[in-house]
């Protein structure tokens, strides 16, 4: 696929799912741009494009916590990526291994 073929969003941004690639655990999701997803591409780790910041954000550049891409897939109607990583840390800001450690339903 070539990455201009992608379905973006009204601010040009697409949803990327990161899963641990030996685990399989899902750890987080953030946008990628079609600037983010060429330097993670290139540069063989994440690189998002952060919302709030409005700047792209490679992850791990302050934290250490950093994620070599294993893969990177695209959905079959191309507007979701799914990263498959080798995370060297938490992936969540709060330390957390995962971003999705809150549970909706009570067990």
């Amino acid at each position: 696929m070539n990455l201009s073929e992608l379905k973006y969003n009204e601010a040009g941004l697409v949803p990327c799912i990161v899963q641990d690639a030996d685990t399989g655990e899902v750890l987080m999701m953030a946008w990628m741009s079609a600037e983010s997803l060429a330097l993670t591409l290139e540069r063989g780790e994440t690189v998002f494009f952060s919302r709030s910041r409005q700047e792209l954000w490679h992850k791990g550049a302050t934290s250490g916590n950093t994620q070599k891409l294993v893969d990177l897939r695209y959905d079959c109607d191309g507007d979701t990526l799914l990263a498959m990583v080798r995370p060297a840390g938490p992936a969540c800001h709060t330390g957390a291994r995962t971003c999705f450690y809150r549970s909706m339903v009570e067990a």
